[in-house]
């Protein structure tokens, strides 16, 4: 990476994930979890993606809350406090007190114009209609 190299700026990232130029996953090697539905239900999210990684909670760890402590442990307002994400840089293009937004459900469109927001929703509804999984539409 030269001196001259500039990180892209958020519209032209927009456009690239937009147009479909960002690599993806196969989807069926995909557990998808939206952050509504962990907003939502964190315990059943968080078995469920226990399930998928072939690690699921034994019912001792249930009973013990081994679940609410992840999900606390793993909480914006946690992970937001830590001394360590507070600090310095995460590379030379991002500080650290810059990398957590407000974890708040629908909070992106905050960072996009009207027009951008409404093309999203439409590439949603248009690429997601056939796999079942489905986004609350978000207006500005």
């Amino acid at each position: 990476m030269g001196e001259d190299f500039q990180l892209p700026s958020l519209e032209d990232f927009f456009e690239d994930c937009y147009e479909g130029r960002i690599p993806y996953e196969n989807p069926s090697h995909v557990l998808f979890l939206k952050y509504e539905d962990l907003k939502d239900d964190a315990v059943f999210y968080l078995k469920r993606l226990a399930e998928f990684v072939g690690m699921p909670f034994s019912l001792q760890e249930e009973s013990e809350g081994v679940i609410n402590k992840i999900i606390e442990l793993c909480s914006i307002n946690n992970l937001k406090d830590l001394k360590v994400n507070k600090n310095g840089v995460l590379n030379k293009f991002f500080d650290k007190n810059t990398f957590f937004r407000k974890g708040e459900v629908g909070d992106w469109t905050n960072f996009f114009t009207k027009s951008e927001v409404l093309k999203m929703n439409k590439l949603m509804e248009e690429k997601l209609r056939a796999t079942g999984l489905s986004f609350k539409l978000i207006s500005q």
